[in-house]
């Protein structure tokens, strides 16, 4: 038997105003994106002069074939992808591993390590303590210099800890009267059921490591190393004009309009892999952000 929901005018007013507040908010997020892929297969010149042009014949795929014409890129989305990958991994293991024993009321200690561990969410040592750290461990131009030093984030412990008390305690009572360990029942029994908030982390993490590029810029020297960010960070450098670069002032004007295309070209790379990936976590995403960030 179907039911019906009836709602009074004031209800059906207050959803008038909620879809147009989340109407207006998908415009805020697509407009952007869509203008962005426009403009990624419009002449520069087109689309310096006149805009966003819906002419074919103004439309080229000239910036994503400079794009893919740098014998680097290939190898920067492979390492992109094996840093990313390797990162959310360790990263999430960490962070589950830590958050489980700060979600036990029992624990001795546990109200200081949650403080300690906070306090460190506001305090950092600066670029120079961390940089001479990683050269003294003899991380320098390797890629764990990447993979480490963020492996530990506290706001992601927060989040699994938060998780983890969202569980019912008796499913923890029952597995220790059944004889299960504490370690059994982690990786047994609470890991399976708590597969949104490790898609979360993971989905986090991958996203935070495939869009960095300082901590590759300072630590890395091998260029064969660089991930994508830092791969296309030299196209679209070695594509803008400088100060001297050039004399003539159209042909610096024309290389000005190429870095302009080649900026956009760049950011749809750059985010395709991401836009692919997103939709296999969303339905354990939505879940996930929302008990482990509330709950609790």
């Amino acid at each position: 038997m179907q039911v019906r929901m009836f709602y009074t005018k004031k209800d059906k007013l207050m959803l008038f105003f909620m879809f147009l507040i989340l109407a207006l908010f998908c415009l805020f997020v697509l407009v952007p994106l869509v203008y962005v892929i426009i403009a990624s297969f419009i002449d520069p010149v087109v689309l310096t002069n006149q805009g966003i042009s819906f002419n074919p014949a103004d439309w080229t795929t000239a910036g994503y074939r400079r794009v893919f014409q740098d014998a680097m890129l290939p190898r920067g989305f492979l390492n992109s992808f094996i840093y990313s990958t390797s990162f959310a991994a360790f990263s999430t293991i960490v962070c589950l591993l830590a958050a489980y024993p700060l979600s036990i009321p029992q624990f001795v200690g546990r109200r200081f390590f949650n403080t300690f561990f906070t306090i460190t969410m506001f305090f950092g040592g600066g670029l120079m303590p961390t940089y001479i750290l990683i050269t003294n461990l003899g991380l320098i131009n390797s890629p764990f210099a990447l993979i480490l030093p963020g492996a530990v984030n506290v706001w992601n412990i927060i989040l699994a800890r938060t998780y983890y008390k969202s569980i019912p305690a008796d499913l923890h009572e029952a597995a220790m009267i059944d004889g299960a360990s504490d370690i059994r029942y982690f990786f047994q029994i609470l890991i399976p059921v708590v597969k949104p908030i490790i898609a979360v982390l993971v989905l986090y993490q991958f996203v935070g490591m495939w869009n960095s590029y300082f901590d590759a810029m300072i630590y890395l020297e091998d260029q064969a190393k660089f991930p994508l960010q830092m791969v296309i960070r030299s196209i679209l450098v070695q594509n803008t004009p400088r100060p001297g670069m050039v004399s003539d002032a159209q042909n610096a004007a024309m290389m000005a309009k190429i870095a302009e295309q080649l900026k956009y070209a760049t950011i749809v790379v750059s985010s395709l892999p991401l836009l692919v990936m997103y939709p296999f976590f969303q339905k354990y995403f939505e879940k996930g952000v929302l008990v482990g960030s509330v709950k609790g």
